[in-house]
């Protein structure tokens, strides 16, 4: 029988708490979005390319990946309050280190170690406020902490476009520090470990599983990070990455087979449900992940739209997002879970879909409205997608399956990223050389294009001709170049079309939700 949580001691409002754990846990969800609307401005302030800029983003995914699997384990070494703080003291740290890089190299190495503090955040958080909150106020509690995670989204592209136009890229990861010191400030204050997590003593922890893991991801990380820069399988640094990060993971899949406590409990993939689960969630953030990377830079690049008006167009998402979700929490009690997200992704496909449908000449409505439907889709998706992943996992095992679960879906974010930087480079090129075939004289489209730039350029070149002009000449290129850069984003989106479409099958897998006994996908 379910009996209420022991106190925090000595006794603290449950509202001072929830505040507590929630600053933190806000501050790192509205970091995950808040750098994509300023990708162009860091591009151009730090003497990057945009591909490059990304690594940002895939930096951050990973590293953060890393930290979920362990948490419980480091939760207990510690002791929870102080690694909740010393994830926190990291995060603002390596916060300010981002604001102050003078390279993107060190950008990307200092997203690594934020990455790293902020990973258990939001599991932790999470942690504390089903015990802080009694049982039957537990569903209240997941609602606040609900609610807290999915405003992030809509402030962090919004916050982040202002201070970009406004003052710098770099006041994006500056505002990290008044609230990390507050959020500090607030856990010494009012977060107590109850007795017993002080009881808990740290188990035995899979080194070899942990070290596998590391060397597998951070190599991994560096060839989707340095690929279409090195060429990918032509460098023989790619290559040599490439192997030892397959040699790293193939170990580490025979290791955690076998040992007694593993840090990544692949055994629960003998479960259906669970690995058709994890597998749909790689691929939606595969594709959510780097659609959300590719609109800002469209926007931006292409529409010249500032920084602020790119993050409202990506903050839409997660107001419809907002507005949907407590519809599909009351639908998932009466509709096969199955259908919810088999819908959810046909809804998230409908939206990629129109997004590739954009061409230079659309309105901001036009640009916001598919990520707006976008964001009812991913609704549909996350909530039935969780409940039915986790509906047949024992709760001793709840907080490897939830940390895999996690893990998988940064993973794919950070693969999507680097599929669609890579596609958008090489479509690019592939369009502006078809393009560039139809520049004859004998294309009616360019005929008409000379006789307008006829009245641009009176007299073209010195002898008339329009090659000898050398302003004709320019603006023809970076014409070229804008229709290959929009028909690659169009390609881009397309493919993330097919790859929502080809999630379908996956759904069928799964078998109907088991009754739950508890709450699902909560304990850590």
């Amino acid at each position: 029988m379910n009996q209420d949580p022991p106190s925090n001691s000595p006794q603290v409002n449950k509202w001072l708490i929830t505040i507590a754990v929630m600053l933190g846990t806000f501050m790192e969800v509205v970091d995950t979005t808040v750098v994509n609307v300023a990708l162009p401005q860091i591009a151009g302030n730090l003497s990057a390319g945009v591909d490059e800029s990304t690594w940002v983003l895939t930096s951050y995914l990973v590293s953060n990946a890393i930290v979920l699997p362990i948490t419980g384990w480091l939760s207990a070494l510690f002791g929870r309050k102080r690694f909740l703080m010393l994830c926190l003291a990291v995060f603002t740290g390596s916060s300010m280190l981002c604001a102050a890089a003078p390279n993107l190299g060190m950008l990307v190495f200092f997203r690594v170690i934020q990455g790293l503090g902020g990973g258990a955040l939001q599991p932790i958080s999470q942690a504390i406020l089903l015990e802080t909150f009694p049982v039957k106020e537990r569903g209240m509690a997941m609602a606040i902490w609900g609610i807290g995670v999915i405003i992030a989204p809509i402030v962090g592209p919004v916050m982040g476009g202002w201070l970009t136009d406004n003052l710098s890229w770099r006041w994006a990861f500056y505002i990290n520090f008044p609230a990390g010191l507050l959020a500090l400030a607030l856990t010494a204050l009012f977060i107590f470990d109850p007795p017993h997590v002080r009881a808990q003593r740290a188990g035995r922890i899979d080194y070899w599983g942990l070290g596998l893991l590391v060397v597998a991801l951070g190599a991994l990380q560096v060839v989707l990070d340095k690929g279409e820069r090195e060429d990918w399988f032509s460098s023989a640094f790619i290559v040599r990455l490439t192997v030892i990060s397959v040699v790293s993971l193939a170990w580490l899949i025979y290791w955690e087979l076998k040992t007694k406590d593993p840090v990544v409990d692949l055994r629960l993939c003998k479960e259906r449900n669970y690995a058709s689960g994890i597998t749909l969630m790689f691929f939606v953030g595969f594709v959510l992940y780097g659609s959300i990377m590719l609109l800002p830079l469209f926007l931006q690049t292409l529409m010249a739209y500032d920084a602020t008006t790119s993050g409202w167009a990506l903050a839409y998402g997660g107001v419809s997002m907002l507005i949907t979700l407590p519809l599909v929490g009351r639908l998932t009690s009466v509709i096969d879970n199955r259908i919810l997200i088999g819908v959810g992704l046909v809804i998230n496909a409908l939206s990629v879909y129109l997004m590739s449908l954009y061409n230079l000449q659309i309105d901001f409505a036009t640009a916001w409205w598919p990520r707006f439907i976008q964001g009812i889709g991913v609704a549909f998706v996350f909530v039935p997608l969780t409940t039915l992943t986790m509906s047949r996992i024992s709760q001793e095992k709840m907080g490897n399956a939830t940390g895999i679960f996690n893990l998988m879906r940064n993973l794919g974010g950070s693969f999507g990223i680097a599929v669609a930087s890579t596609l958008l480079s090489r479509r690019a090129q592939f369009h502006q050389g078809h393009l560039v075939e139809h520049l004859t004289p004998f294309s009616l489209p360019f005929n008409d294009w000379l006789h307008r730039a006829g009245q641009i350029f009176p007299g073209l070149g010195p002898d008339g001709s329009f090659w000898s002009a050398p302003q004709a000449m320019a603006a023809l290129y970076g014409e070229v170049q804008r229709q290959a850069q929009m028909l690659a984003y169009c390609d881009v989106y397309w493919f993330f079309t097919l790859v929502f479409l080809a999630m379908l099958p996956l759904v069928l897998l799964m078998r109907r939700a088991a009754r739950p006994t508890g709450p699902v996908g909560l304990s850590h």
